[in-house]
């Protein structure tokens, strides 16, 4: 299935029905008076957010979404029918935003959550509602009013815990796969991922933390080299940054740490904020170096980045030194869960006891 995380659409309510202009006509019945009845209201357009879906491929080949139109009003007292609403489903993470003017209108965060993004117009007034003592046969009615009408941006931002960043061919994919459940496309030639893969971390009984592996990039990924920066996005609402680098290159030329420097200036060139979360350093394929040449190669290599940080040195291949990662990326995880949760009210002590307040 082809990965989309950006999409324009249209979006169109129903209009409401027209009101009824109409007289009661029965045998013997000179003065019936008006029985017109009012427009029915038009449909609405709802967004679900549908946590089956991850991608707005649906919406790149449907654009326009019309709702229906409220029936009009009829005699004998009868009001329209409301027109039928509409419901979008859409992958949790996506942003709803106007097409004009860029303006954030909704988020869905939440698997399950409604939002109404475009209203049905009301229904016309039929000439029932006029009739008063001085008026006691009008003949106004009122035609329904428009529905709403938007032109809207979807762009999807995936919702995870853990992001993994590196240079193609770090082994980014290799590690997700042995960590979690998904199964990313692994070869031995760069930007093998060519979209966002979710894996889901299952740490103990209740324990888990979610985890996305975007695209490499390369050096000039701001100026578009590689894939560019498309696929950023998606770690911006990840709580921790997961940089992969490659210990054992192929080409003796390649030189990590400047690998590595040159991945933090593309962050660093593409939002200030994603630059500035948690960062940590997870040394990958030390199974391809010899064993009594480790030690010296990651302190040197962390001694020229300069790095403070925490540093893991792992084999993604052999599943080397991934469980103290795996227990660490967890506990910052939860410890950043816990500060985020709003603090609870104070509980009166009466009524903890169930003694009633004085």
């Amino acid at each position: 299935m082809k990965f989309v995380d950006e999409a324009f659409i249209d979006v169109a309510a129903g209009d409401g029905g027209n009101g009824c202009v109409s007289f009661r006509h029965e045998k013997y019945k000179e003065f019936g008076g008006p029985n017109g009845g009012d427009g029915g209201r038009g449909g609405h357009v709802f967004a679900v957010a549908d946590a089956s879906l991850n991608t707005l491929v649906d919406f790149r080949f449907s654009r326009r979404h019309e709702a229906h139109r409220g029936q009009h009003g009829m005699g004998s007292d009868m009001f329209g029918a409301a027109g039928s609403d509409i419901t979008l489903k859409m992958p949790v993470g996506t942003i709803i935003s106007d097409a004009e003017t860029g303006d954030v209108l909704w988020e869905l965060l939440t698997p399950g959550e409604t939002i109404m993004i475009a209203k049905g117009g009301d229904g016309g007034f039929g000439n029932m509602r006029f009739k008063s003592a001085i008026n006691r046969a009008p003949r106004q009615k009122t035609p329904g009013w428009p529905g709403e009408r938007r032109s809207l941006k979807l762009e999807l931002k995936v919702l995870a815990d853990v992001g993994l960043l590196g240079m193609p061919n770090a082994g980014k994919s290799t590690l997700i796969a042995a960590i979690s459940n998904a199964r990313p496309k692994i070869a031995d030639y760069p930007f093998t991922t060519l979209h966002p893969n979710l894996g889901v971390v299952r740490v103990g009984p209740e324990q888990s933390f979610v985890v996305a592996d975007v695209p490499g990039l390369i050096e000039g990924a701001a100026e578009g080299a590689g894939l560019g920066h498309q696929f950023l996005r998606h770690l911006q609402r990840t709580r921790l940054l997961l940089h992969l680098v490659d210990m054992a290159p192929f080409d003796d030329a390649v030189d990590p740490v400047e690998q590595a420097r040159a991945i933090a200036l593309e962050l660093k060139k593409y939002d200030r904020a994603l630059y500035e979360k948690p960062r940590w350093l997870v040394l990958n394929k030390l199974d391809m170096v010899a064993p009594q040449d480790r030690a010296s190669l990651v302190k040197d290599f962390v001694k020229r980045l300069r790095y403070k940080g925490p540093v893991f040195e792992i084999s993604a291949l052999t599943r080397e030194g991934l469980e103290p990662l795996i227990r660490a990326v967890y506990q910052q995880v939860r410890a950043q869960q816990v500060a985020e949760q709003p603090p609870q009210a104070e509980v009166d002590p009466r009524f903890a006891q169930g003694d009633p307040p004085a």
